[in-house]
């Protein structure tokens, strides 16, 4: 029987699974950078005024980090640029998707009852790839039709919509090996998703001194250098594509030799044997939650502690870019603060930095589905431990872990500015409080996870990850494309006090009791309910 006997009735239970959630994320990504057009037309109508944007964008280093270099001055150009960061949103909701057919469904027992049916050992992993891929190809060709009815040159849409195609086809089949190596999912996400922070750090260190900077080779070894190298709207190179195109196949091909290798339920990398004799602190449910969810939150740590790091030392080059161009100081206050363009920046950055660890405060609510459903939850259940007090010894991690993350990455930026600019007594205090400031708001997302979990277990994950979705995107664009207040105010991250302005603590205390009472209900929920296995 062929490995691939089967593929198209699991591409049809993914589509049928994913009929929601795959074109919300698609036509949402896809509209973004069509929003870009109109408001980033009224902000330089006039071809002088695109020629200041271009010459601040490309020498100012915070720009350059994180959206990339821009290679003309056309409306097209400053589209492409400040659509920078979108092909990493590709990229990262790709990964996810792939691991959720391939590694979780093992992980359910799914795949083994699947097997048992006229389905080839590869076909699972063919349809999770055919169907990503797929999505991220029908994002690109509406990019591309979007951009081109709004009078852009179609070469250059066309080359915009690949670029963020491009980056979710080669993630998808990141994820496609790394579901291969690990037993677990979480561990087949984190390495996919760690591969790809090491590509976009690579990325940013070849592009933030600009076209003179020493390390600009980089940009070869990075995707997303080659991905930024296709040039939409800048005299496109399409022979990058190339380039892209056959790492995805090494990949691929390599997912598929070690399905081939590996049984079902196993993973390539043998699972590390534990002490023949179990530590005294695994007598107790906290025990076993710090046994849990401990190496992921050191993970999480050592990666804010460096974007603190990035956040801080790109703070001191941010009013080089304003100085001379309003507009642009206007967009850096839309997107928070209005005293002063580096608080502006820094209210910016931080709220980013809060979506990010909500999306840590998320993951480790979720283990308390993964436990449930992988019924490892009901033998400890079956003791003296009672529901509440197990449930707290994960979300113990879902509440303290954020401060401590929000803690740490505060503090690297606070003192990496502050040396910066000589003031590390008045810095640190005010990036650090910043920083804080959004713990309220990381609590209520992480509330919504619990509330799911007790309400609604079977909509756990996918409600958790688009209640971050939606408040990301909203965070991210929703100032650039001028949505309305009211549509704003979904997000919690918008209600947060910025840096720099009169410090309201109601609207924190508000956030905090919300989050309170979906957390007391989802608990409640779980206390009452019976164990959801699926």
């Amino acid at each position: 029987m062929s490995a691939l006997v089967g593929t198209g009735g699991l591409v049809r239970l993914i589509l049928r699974r994913d009929r929601f959630l795959l074109p919300t994320w698609v036509i949402l990504l896809a509209v973004i950078p069509m929003g870009f057009v109109g408001a980033t037309d009224s902000l330089y109508p006039e071809l002088a005024d695109r020629l200041q944007y271009a010459k601040t964008t490309g020498t100012n280093p915070t720009f350059l980090a994180l959206y990339g270099p821009m290679y003309d001055t056309s409306l097209g150009s400053i589209i492409a640029q400040r659509s920078g960061f979108i092909p990493v949103v590709v990229g990262i909701i790709s990964a996810l998707t792939v691991v959720r057919h391939t590694r979780t469904e093992e992980e359910a027992g799914r795949r083994e009852l699947l097997g048992a049916t006229v389905t080839g050992r590869g076909s699972g992993l063919a349809a999770a790839l055919i169907v990503t891929m797929a999505a991220n190809l029908v994002l690109a060709v509406l990019l591309a039709a979007g951009l081109t009815s709004q009078g852009l040159p179609f070469a250059g849409s066309l080359a915009l919509g690949l670029q963020l195609a491009a980056a979710g086809c080669l993630f998808a089949a990141v994820a496609g090996v790394t579901a291969q190596l690990s037993e677990g999912a979480g561990a087949a996400r984190g390495i996919a998703l760690a591969s790809l922070g090491a590509a976009f750090a690579v990325r940013m260190a070849a592009d933030v001194g600009g076209a003179g900077n020493g390390l600009s080779w980089l940009g070869w070894v990075s995707p997303f250098g080659w991905i930024n190298r296709l040039r939409a709207f800048g005299g496109e190179r399409w022979w990058t594509l190339a380039l892209v195109a056959a790492l995805i196949a090494v990949l691929v091909a390599a997912a598929a030799r070690l399905q081939a290798r590996r049984d079902v339920g196993a993973g390539i990398l043998p699972p590390s044997l534990g002490p023949a004799a179990a530590s005294e602190r695994l007598s107790g449910p906290f025990g076993l939650g710090w046994r849990l969810q401990s190496r992921p939150l050191y993970g999480w740590l050592a990666g804010f502690a460096a974007l603190g790091v990035v956040y801080g030392a790109l703070a001191k080059g941010i009013k080089d870019m304003v100085e001379d161009n309003p507009d642009l100081e206007e967009i850096f206050t839309k997107l928070g603060g209005q005293s002063g363009i580096t608080d502006a920046y820094f209210a910016s950055v931080m709220s980013m930095l809060g979506l990010i660890v909500a999306a840590y405060a998320v993951s480790a609510a979720l283990r308390l589905r993964t436990e449930e459903s992988g019924q490892r939850a009901e033998p400890l259940l079956a003791t003296a431990t009672g529901r509440l007090r197990w449930a707290s010894s994960h979300l113990v991690f879902a509440l303290l872990g954020p401060a401590v993350a929000l803690a740490v990455a505060g503090t690297a930026a606070g003192l990496t500015h502050g040396l910066n600019v000589g003031d590390v007594g008045g810095e640190l205090p005010r990036v650090l409080g910043a920083a804080m400031a959004q713990l309220p708001a990381v609590w209520l997302v992480a509330a919504i996870a619990l509330a799911l979990f007790g309400l609604a277990p079977r909509l756990t994950a996918g409600g958790a990850w688009a209640a971050v979705g939606l408040f990301g995107l909203l965070s991210l664009f929703g100032p650039s494309l001028d949505l309305d207040e009211r549509v704003m105010d979904v997000s919690p991250f918008t209600h947060i006090p910025k840096i720099g302005q009169d410090f309201a603590v109601m609207p924190l205390v508000w956030l905090a009791a919300i989050a309170a009472v979906l957390a007391v209900l989802g608990m409640m929920g779980f206390r009452r309910r019976d164990l959801a296995m699926h």
